[in-house]
């Protein structure tokens, strides 16, 4: 039987972490939660988390993600989005469910396929993770089990990007997933998104976006 090993529901999320739980419990819950998108589930070799983001939580989530679609689209690739769709390897005893997956530089490898296997198919290019509340579960390992090659961080005050290097992450000012967008400009981003009217940043975004693309970065 499964045991709680830690139980936090105060604000900003709700999360639940639990030991000893087998493989093919977390293939049971995965299945009976079908389509739902909460609680997002995370695996490793018999720790689980269970976690019900709150609303602060998601406006980060929403505000990077769509940093990604207006960048790239800027910069000429075609980012495809998969939420936080299930990533599973039995061969690892690992799974995931991101805040938000991006595929960009190996977006036409999966595009329109039906079901992304894990096992066959390569990983997102980016994973975005909102942690505003630490996680007793260590996720960065997880992803770097998958061969994630990189993640976005926010913790509430800032954005951090983690760049796989040897197995494990590393901490990098830039990303490579889109070429030249910096920590210090995503953080910008998801700071100006919490003060702004959406309309009004996403227009702002996007037009930081076609002067970053020709070469220029000018403030919104």
């Amino acid at each position: 039987m499964a045991t709680v090993v830690e139980s936090a529901t105060a604000a900003p999320d709700q999360r639940v972490v639990l030991g000893r739980v087998s493989w093919d419990t977390y293939l049971r819950l995965v299945a009976d939660q079908g389509d739902r998108s909460v609680p997002r589930l995370t695996y490793d070799r018999g720790s689980l988390e269970a976690l019900a983001p709150s609303t602060e939580h998601e406006k980060g989530n929403r505000a990077l993600a769509l940093v990604v679609e207006v960048v790239g689209a800027a910069l000429g690739y075609d980012p495809l989005d998969v939420g936080g769709m299930t990533f599973q390897r039995c061969d690892i005893r690992r799974g995931f469910e991101a805040d938000t997956a991006f595929y960009v530089q190996h977006a036409r490898q999966v595009e329109g396929k039906k079901q992304i296997d894990a096992n066959v198919d390569p990983p997102p290019d980016l994973v975005i993770e909102i942690e505003v509340r630490r996680s007793s579960l260590a996720k960065l390992p997880v992803y770097a089990a998958f061969g994630v090659p990189e993640v976005w961080r926010y913790d509430g005050v800032r954005v951090t990007i983690y760049r796989l290097d040897a197995g494990g992450y590393a901490e990098r000012a830039t990303s490579e997933v889109l070429p030249g967008l910096t920590d210090e400009r995503l953080t910008r981003f998801v700071v100006g998104r919490q003060r702004t009217k959406r309309s009004d940043w996403l227009v702002a975004v996007q037009a930081w976006a076609r002067t970053f693309a020709a070469g220029k970065d000018e403030e919104p």
